[in-house]
């Protein structure tokens, strides 16, 4: 007993407090914990594209920027839309989805992976994702799994940050988000209040599925007596949504509302900077373990402490 106290002491003592999840890691460099033998690679994952114009500004540039970040790590990527898997499939255009990619790199001896998201929330995608993960675990020593772009009210500040930049005050900034209609939408709202919480009343946010809506951002848009808007796709990927509901849909509804409208067509997967906080979130896992809920659980009932 008192051998399984002092280890869990030691773990506790190990357990690193930051951003980019609080108590929930501890300390672990990947490279650190493989033996001779093992093999470790990064598995990108992305929602997809069928417009080869954004997919290369956008997909394939975190792609090769990754590959420039770690040289000597085998870097794949996986797509989790199935839709868009079919339709570049009868292009003749293959590729995996993210159970499919990870099954292949355990066929060529792969033990350690690393796993790295576009997604913008920890939504759907990201769900669906882990169930995926969590299928395929047994094949390897161990799996991790960086957080999306949004998770801890750091990254939220970071991306602000970055969107705020060139801001000019007589524009209407209205960021687009995709949506999802279960509860995690919530965290397109956290945005559009960290932003006016930040004092940037000329950025409002909406979602095409899920909320806030755009009759809720148009509320807000119209309380502010601005006349002129740019559209700002809030997605990874200026796609299919982009370039129909954003471009067409929402642009000629607010100029029916009597607003000057303009529309970027730039995904945020465009940015450098963007890219540069997805690849920070790859470094942390790099060098961080999540800590399990049961092995949490497990050091209160000894210590009475809470991580």
């Amino acid at each position: 007993m008192k051998k399984v106290l002092f280890s869990l002491l030691l773990f506790i003592m190990a357990v690193t407090v930051t951003a980019h999840g609080g108590k929930n890691y501890e300390d672990s460099n990947i490279f650190d914990t493989m033996k001779e033998g093992d093999k470790l690679a990064i598995l990108m994952v992305h929602f997809g594209t069928t417009h080869a114009d954004t997919r290369a500004l956008t997909i394939d540039a975190i792609n090769n920027k990754t590959k420039a970040e770690y040289p000597n790590v085998e870097v794949r990527e996986a797509y989790t839309s199935r839709i868009i898997i079919k339709r570049l499939g009868d292009r003749g255009i293959v590729k995996q989805n993210p159970l499919e990619a990870l099954r292949q790199l355990h066929k060529e001896g792969y033990t350690h992976i690393l796993i790295q998201a576009s997604t913008i929330i920890d939504g759907v995608e990201m769900e669906s994702l882990n169930r995926n993960i969590s299928e395929a675990s047994p094949l390897f020593k161990e799996i991790r799994v960086g957080n999306p772009l949004l998770y801890s009210p750091e990254d939220y500040e970071n991306v602000i940050n970055i969107l705020i930049k060139d801001n000019d005050q007589n524009i209407g900034y209205v960021l687009v988000g995709h949506g999802t209609y279960d509860a995690t939408t919530a965290q397109y709202a956290m945005m559009d209040y960290m932003l006016k919480s930040k004092d940037h009343n000329n950025f409002f946010v909406g979602t095409i599925e899920g909320y806030p809506e755009f009759g809720d951002m148009l509320k807000q848009l119209k309380a502010s007596g601005l006349k002129k808007v740019q559209l700002v796709p809030f997605m990874f990927v200026a796609g299919e949504h982009a370039k129909n509901d954003i471009a067409e849909d929402w642009k000629d509804d607010l100029e029916k509302e009597g607003f000057e409208v303009e529309v970027s067509m730039e995904g945020l997967g465009q940015n450098p900077q963007i890219q540069d906080l997805y690849i920070a979130h790859l470094k942390f896992i790099t060098k961080h373990r999540k800590i399990g809920i049961m092995e949490k659980k497990a050091i209160y009932e000894v210590t009475g402490e809470k991580l």
